[in-house]
């Protein structure tokens, strides 16, 4: 049989690629080189949909959440101005805050915000209030004041420019000052207010000056009522191949230098940009990255190089509320390819934020759930009707590192350089560590932007520096793979009910959580080191937790 050059040259690629995949692959974590804190910045969520707050399966999420960190879980919602009646739809929600009366005079009313922001105290989590959008009554716009999903949802006039901004100003004012006499001045003096959402595109239909002027009386409205808020933004879309969103964040940065507006924090967001073809889904950790880059890389030069960096959104994708049954590469956030995708995402930004030398305090997941919508639908959410997917016992494991990050390098790890020029088209097996007081938390993760099945890698762990105190030390492995901590596998083996029986609905419920790879087992320290092996599946997490 005779090749051509093409098909000859993509069989030794592949080849290639294999071998690199199947090779052992050894980690070395030191416990003795400490590389400073290991910042919770994962312990960030948010969606459009801020009413399901209120419904079932939003409350016992929220709780999961509180639960999985032992530091603060942070909480974003769109539309906490919108106009409506507090009906979830797929990315609208509304709270009806603010409307006028026949005089045009504001009338204000937090029912349903109340029950939202009492929820999150209620489940111990804390808001981070995003300002927007432009109540009915308020916007400058003409047309549609709502355009209902499937329809482009940001057209509506609820992303204009009010129609008077000292009535806007007016209205961050009285919802901060409620908030804080609802919570206390203490308590919402520690919240982060962010004025508005992705105002560089059809989020917001203005020009930048007036985003700039929302932005300023929206702080001063903020400030008036709880002087020393912690205000920002601009919560602007990814930089990278996008130049006026990166024009945009320097251009406000420099807006705020030059007025002297206040500001406590930058938000913009990062994302990638999966494909899908006949091979399956094409994930690209490099868009991620390079938006993160060319943002720190913004931040770094501005005025403000030290300021807290929020981002508000970082994702795999854009589109939370799209299923995959309107765009198909959405499978992925049902299994361990998103979970494995996150992990290596957490460590990139770990590791760009320390090449800028900025400040990074959150890598905000926009996922949370969908009420009434199909088992495993494909939306970009924690769980399904109750259910934990995958992903959300990744962002267990990463609630159990704590304390300071410690020296960690793999010989299965794709170098960032390659990962920004080319994404990881061969297996990324590579490794994040942190210790505190008594223990050590090793995460682990065997990544590939092709999600088509591919060989595990054997991997052998050192964990170094162990204190002499540690004579005997309990290692733990927690697992998510085809078989643990994954309820879709199962759902799938049931044959896809979307009407489980009681019996299926507490077998699945009984998935939930972390599951462990084998039994814990002692092990002695020789010389302060331990060593363990870990098959490490394709798109498989492992978190090895040590303690003495």
């Amino acid at each position: 049989m005779r090749f051509g050059y093409a098909a000859l040259a993509s069989m030794l690629a592949c080849s290639a690629a294999l071998a690199q995949t199947t090779a052992p692959v050894t980690v070395n974590v030191d416990l003795g080189k400490k590389m400073g804190e290991l910042k919770p910045v994962a312990s960030w969520f948010g969606y459009d949909e801020a009413n399901y707050t209120t419904m079932q399966h939003g409350k016992q999420l929220l709780r999961d959440l509180r639960d999985l960190s032992p530091v603060p879980v942070h909480i974003r919602a769109h539309h906490l101005f919108t106009s409506g009646d507090g009906k979830a739809e797929l990315k609208w929600s509304s709270t009806n805050i603010y409307t006028e009366d026949a005089n045009g005079k504001p009338v204000y009313n937090f029912k349903i915000i109340d029950a939202i922001f009492d929820e999150y105290k209620a489940a111990g989590v804390v808001p981070m209030v995003e300002l927007g959008f432009m109540p009915e009554d308020l916007t400058s716009g003409k047309g549609a004041y709502k355009v209902p999903y499937p329809g482009r949802t940001v057209s509506g006039t609820v992303s204009a420019p009010p129609k008077d901004f000292s009535k806007w100003q007016e209205l961050c004012r009285v919802f901060a000052a409620h908030l804080s006499d609802r919570y206390s001045a203490d308590v919402v003096k520690k919240w982060y207010f962010e004025v508005w959402n992705e105002p560089d595109i059809d989020y917001w239909h203005g020009t930048p000056q007036e985003y700039w002027k929302l932005y300023d009386h929206a702080v001063a409205g903020v400030r008036a009522a709880i002087p020393g808020a912690h205000v920002g933004g601009p919560a602007t879309t990814g930089p990278f191949n996008h130049d006026t969103a990166g024009n945009f964040l320097a251009d406000f940065l420099n807006h705020v230098y030059v007025t002297k507006t206040p500001i406590d924090f930058i938000s913009f967001h990062v994302k990638g940009r999966p494909t899908f073809s006949e091979r399956g889904v094409l994930m690209s950790l490099s868009k991620e990255m390079n938006d993160a880059d060319v943002g720190f890389g913004i931040v770094a030069k501005s005025k403000f190089p030290k300021l807290p960096i929020i981002l508000s959104e970082a994702d795999p994708e854009g589109c939370a509320a799209c299923s995959m049954k309107v765009n198909p590469s959405n499978g992925y956030r049902n299994g361990t390819l998103y979970p494995a995708y996150t992990a290596a995402a957490l460590k990139g930004l770990y590791d760009l934020e320390r090449r800028h030398s900025v400040n990074m305090i959150s890598m905000l997941s926009w996922s949370f759930e969908f009420e009434n919508k199909e088992y495993f639908e494909g939306f970009r959410s924690l769980a399904t009707n109750g259910i934990d997917k995958p992903i959300l016992n990744l962002f267990r494991m990463v609630g159990m590192m704590r304390g300071s990050r410690v020296a960690a390098e793999s010989t299965g790890a794709t170098p960032m350089e390659t990962i920004l020029s080319q994404g990881v088209s061969r297996g990324d097996v590579d490794v994040l560590a942190s210790t505190a007081e008594r223990e050590a938390n090793v995460l682990i993760w065997h990544y590939q932007d092709d999600e088509t099945a591919g060989p595990s890698a054997p991997t052998a762990v050192t964990i170094s520096g162990l204190p002499k105190s540690a004579q005997r030390v309990l290692v733990a492995e927690y697992r998510i793979d085809d078989r643990h901590s994954n309820a879709y596998t199962i759902w799938k083996a049931m044959g896809a009910p979307q009407k489980p029986t009681t019996a299926q609905l507490a077998e699945l419920k009984a998935r939930d959580g972390l599951e462990l790879y084998g039994s814990p087992r002692w092990v002695s320290p020789q010389a302060g080191a331990i060593s363990v092996n870990a098959d490490m599946q394709k798109q498989s997490v492992s978190l090895f937790q040590v303690r003495w």
